[in-house]
């Protein structure tokens, strides 16, 4: 009897522009219908990602691969103005298609219109506030005044303890107004040096829970407010990366990974590294991550709670009276983190909550 090996052909990665055109394609016409507020939020999201790493460069975008949303823009104006309430996905969508090469002057009209309504002054956060002030300033409009919204942003960036602690809202907000503040790396943020522990404290958070997508957040982050991530963070970033699995499927569920392969290779872009290789077609694509093979953050918090009074803010203490109580592969992942990342010790202080029931 012979042995038949099967042979399995790599699947061709096609050129940047075609790849690019691809995912426009399939997020602009194949996940979700317009009406659907996620169409909006998805769309929003790759637009303003192809837009922040120049991929009109490095992608050769032009207005071929936006062909998709050119029945979104000619009616974005009509949209905004029986949907005000989505001021902000809409206005980024047409300031992103715009700079990403689609003929047309809308977004400038529809940022005086919004700046003329009452939408962004009545937005409850100070992050939604400041994100309607960054779109409007795209195109050189004001929004309402407001002194002190930068300094209260980066204030509350400015507290590294409410980042020791897992809270993945206030993590992203973290990330967000960093993003708002640098105008997505085109400026300094101007944070101060508890802002940029307050990155560190939360990357660390994200890499023990081996949350690829708001570690990939928090490096974007470092990288626009002047920082290099972490070495450890950035390889473990690529590795994942490389790891997704795109499927093609016309009928497939989209609660998907979808954000996070999108952040991911954004963080690849910024890295220096060649984005979202990876054979993609202009159908209904899913994004799937790999599985995650521990969860290092939960186990650390389950031998913390356990030791209550025993407790120490001290890693090296720490680390003696938990060596049995953990995996072998979380103590390792703990002392690869305290080597190679910054702030660990401060960290770990906040993260044990020593003299805590």
């Amino acid at each position: 009897m012979s042995n038949v090996i099967a042979l399995h052909p790599v699947p061709r990665i096609a050129d940047p522009d075609t790849r690019i055109a691809a995912l426009i394609a399939c997020f602009a016409q194949h996940r979700r219908s317009e009406e659907d507020v996620f169409w909006l939020k998805e769309n929003a999201e790759l637009l303003n990602i192809l837009d922040c790493t120049g991929a009109a460069a490095w992608a050769g975008i032009g207005p071929r691969a936006l062909l998709p949303h050119v029945e979104f823009y000619a009616s974005a104006e009509a949209r905004l103005a029986f949907f005000p309430q989505y001021y902000r996905f809409l206005l980024s969508m047409v300031l992103d298609l715009e700079d990403l090469g689609m003929p047309g002057e809308t977004g400038a009209r529809m940022a005086q219109s919004i700046a003329a309504s009452a939408a962004p002054g009545a937005e409850l956060s100070d992050l939604q506030r400041m994100e309607a002030r960054r779109l409007l300033a795209r195109r050189g409009v004001s929004g309402p005044a407001d002194l002190g919204l930068e300094d209260r942003l980066r204030g509350f960036c400015a507290r590294p303890g409410i980042f020791a602690l897992p809270n993945k809202k206030a993590a992203y907000e973290l990330t967000h107004i960093v993003f708002y503040l640098s105008e997505y790396g085109r400026r300094d943020p101007r944070l101060e040096a508890e802002a940029l522990t307050s990155l560190h404290f939360a990357g660390n958070l994200a890499f023990l829970e081996q949350n690829s997508d708001l570690l990939a957040e928090v490096c974007i982050a470092l990288r626009y407010a002047g920082e290099l991530p972490p070495p450890l963070w950035t390889g473990w970033l690529s590795r994942e990366t490389q790891l997704f699995h795109v499927e093609t499927d016309p009928q497939g569920p989209l609660q998907d990974g979808y954000h996070d392969f999108l952040v991911c290779n954004w963080q690849l872009a910024l890295a220096g590294e060649e984005p979202f290789r990876t054979p993609l077609e202009s159908g209904r694509m899913r994004f799937d991550r790999s599985p995650r093979r521990m969860a290092p953050l939960r186990e650390l918090s389950r031998a913390l709670f356990t030791m209550k009074g025993r407790r120490s803010a001290d890693w090296a203490v720490m680390r003696r009276r938990m060596e049995g109580a953990l995996p072998p592969g979380v103590i390792d992942l703990l002392d690869l983190m305290a080597r190679e990342t910054a702030h660990f010790d401060a960290f770990f202080e906040g993260f044990a909550r020593a003299g805590r029931a």
